[in-house]
């Protein structure tokens, strides 16, 4: 079985920055431990906003400017990025993304693993919604693929909207830990 570990927008303005939270702090060792003692294949997503932002549906929705490319809340959390060098595991590609679902991402695993006996993992921010996102667009594209989350190694927005995504992705067969 192949095993491939996604992690979901570890980054500056997620963490400590403009949306941070005590949660997506705390949760920085699990998932730099995580990575670095993962065997198999690794990919990311990064949010990634342009300088139009507020005037996006999202921007409008949630009027915090985030994630704007090239700025440094943009960037990997640099304990994150460390883990990353560290590992043995094999690194591919973090994918950039406007959306709360790599489109790209989803492309890419269906590509090269359609078919294959696949384990996917899920960390990261934000559980309620970039990461459930995420894993709903793999659940649909790679339907047979063994789908968990790991609870411990994510935070959402609220410490209740993170049980609630959890409570949901539970319902649409993604294994949470």
């Amino acid at each position: 079985m192949k095993k491939i570990l996604v992690v979901v927008d570890m980054q500056n303005d997620f963490i400590d920055g403009t949306l941070g939270t005590k949660e997506a702090q705390s949760i920085v060792p699990k998932v730099c431990d995580r990575i670095r003692s993962f065997s198999g294949e690794i990919y990311g997503t990064l949010d990634t906003h342009k300088e139009d932002y507020m005037e996006t549906q999202e921007g409008k929705k949630l009027p915090v400017v985030h994630c704007i490319a090239g700025e440094e809340g943009w960037a990997l959390n640099q304990e994150v990025m460390d883990a990353i060098f560290e590992t043995k595991a094999e690194v591919h590609e973090f994918c950039r993304k406007d959306t709360f679902g790599s489109k790209e991402l989803a492309r890419m695993l269906e590509e090269k693993y359609q078919g294959q006996d696949l384990e996917i993992t899920f960390i990261g921010l934000c559980t309620d919604i970039c990461v459930i996102s995420n894993a709903l667009c793999l659940k649909a594209v790679l339907p047979e693929a063994k789908l968990i989350v790991d609870a411990s190694c994510c935070a959402g927005v609220t410490p209740e909207s993170h049980k609630n995504a959890l409570e949901a992705m539970k319902v649409c067969q993604i294994q949470v830990i």
